[in-house]
């Protein structure tokens, strides 16, 4: 009976802790984190999820589509993709939020050499529904 109980404790603080919605900071953080493990995958559409069908890349150099039309070449190529991600910071601004970080990218392959290097980042998001979506970024190389 003893066991029972501690088990019935246990189930009610699992139950519990799934019901607690994560900080919106943290679910920024955990959007950032699975586009780069999606980049490595060169999974196109596993990186453009968080992006709306407006996101505004550099400034009009590039969007969710073109994104996802240059993970889908180098798919095809057989290309690598590596992706060192440096510290988040995530931001409030208003409703919406700007995390800036670095990246460092590195490839196996022949389509991405002129891009590779370190980029700092800026990211603009905004929650739609229940997610939050990236809806603009800007990124300058670095190294």
């Amino acid at each position: 009976m003893k066991y029972l109980y501690r088990f019935s404790f246990l189930a009610l603080l699992i139950l519990l802790a799934g019901c607690h919605r994560a900080p919106d900071e943290v679910l920024i953080r955990q959007a950032i984190d699975k586009a780069v493990q999606a980049a490595e995958q060169v999974d196109a559409s596993a990186v453009v999820a968080p992006l709306p069908d407006d996101f505004d890349g550099n400034h009009g150099a590039m969007t969710r589509q073109d994104i996802g039309n240059l993970l889908r070449a180098a798919r095809f190529r057989g290309e690598t993709l590596h992706a060192v991600l440096g510290p988040v910071d995530v931001q409030p601004r208003g409703e919406r939020y700007v995390a800036s970080f670095t990246v460092t990218l590195t490839s196996g392959g022949k389509l991405f050499p002129s891009q590779l290097g370190v980029y700092k980042v800026e990211t603009a998001w905004r929650r739609e529904g229940h997610d939050w979506r990236c809806y603009n970024a800007t990124w300058t190389q670095q190294l």
